[in-house]
């Protein structure tokens, strides 16, 4: 039997987007191609490394490593106080991006991938890649990662642009401008199903990841009811990963994220093949 396409969607979600590399395993094994990626945040850093023709286990081996040497905190930002630009250094954070993607050029990607990012000014939802516009790669997928509070605004064509899951973590609305395949989606965003993960995060850190937490599950839960009502759209299979609330930044667990998105996305699969 020939291998049908698919559009893989894969959420924002910091290190737990590793479960994204699990799935997409899974998904092959299942017989279905990516014939296009739609994503956001660090799940476009992911589509970006698949679609580039990087390898699963060296990618996870490059997210933990590069994870580690990424996320590097600004040490002024506790002198600046309010006036701080961002918690973390934008810096070290492109050079982890450069080490996990193999490619520069949108152009140079196997497989066609859609990457959405927010106009921080106008809250306009632009989008750069395959059906959208382009510029250089890296500086695309740094600024679909740069929430605000954590990394300061990325300039794109002369626009202050931030994290694409500001307007939706699982760009479910994208997807379905772009393609009539089947779609699966997977989703390690925030939501109130996930178990919190114990941290030690000051009050007003963990205050805004609350806050944002709270609108980016609402967007989400919003997409799913929106696809699920249309009865004109692609059929789709929502995969969503156990992983904990709070882990952002937890790339010493790359590798049991990776698991559990292959297990969540075969039993997924599995019942999707009994429906």
């Amino acid at each position: 039997m020939s291998a049908a396409g698919v559009t893989l969607v894969l959420s924002g979600g910091g290190a737990k987007t590793a479960a994204h590399v699990g799935a997409a395993r899974a998904v092959e094994e299942a017989g279905l191609i990516p014939v296009r990626y739609v994503a956001t945040s660090m799940g476009a850093v992911i589509a970006a490394a698949l679609a580039g023709g990087a390898d699963r286990e060296p990618l996870l081996a490059r997210l933990a490593d590069a994870g580690r040497a990424g996320v590097v905190r600004d040490p002024l930002a506790l002198v600046s106080g309010l006036f701080a630009r961002s918690l973390l250094r934008a810096a070290p954070f492109r050079r982890a991006v450069e080490q996990i993607v193999p490619a520069r050029r949108f152009a140079e990607l196997s497989v066609p991938v859609t990457v959405s990012v927010v106009d921080l000014d106008t809250g306009e939802l632009l989008l750069f890649g395959a059906g959208g516009d382009d510029a250089p790669l890296v500086d695309v997928l740094c600024a679909s990662c740069a929430l605000p509070l954590y990394f300061p605004a990325e300039m794109l064509a002369g626009r202050r642009c931030g994290d694409g899951g500001l307007r939706g973590p699982l760009p479910l609305d994208v997807a379905a401008r772009l393609g009539t395949e089947r779609v699966v989606a997977v989703d390690v965003g925030p939501g109130f199903d996930a178990p919190s993960a114990p941290g030690s995060a000051p009050p007003v850190v963990r205050a805004h990841d609350d806050a944002i937490g709270a609108l980016m599950a609402h967007a989400t839960a919003a997409q799913l009811a929106l696809w699920r009502a249309d009865p004109g759209r692609p059929p789709l299979l929502y995969v969503r990963p156990r992983v904990e609330r709070d882990a952002t930044f937890r790339v010493d667990l790359v590798r049991r994220y990776a698991e559990e998105g292959y297990r969540a996305a075969r039993e997924a699969l599995a019942a999707g093949r009994r429906a």
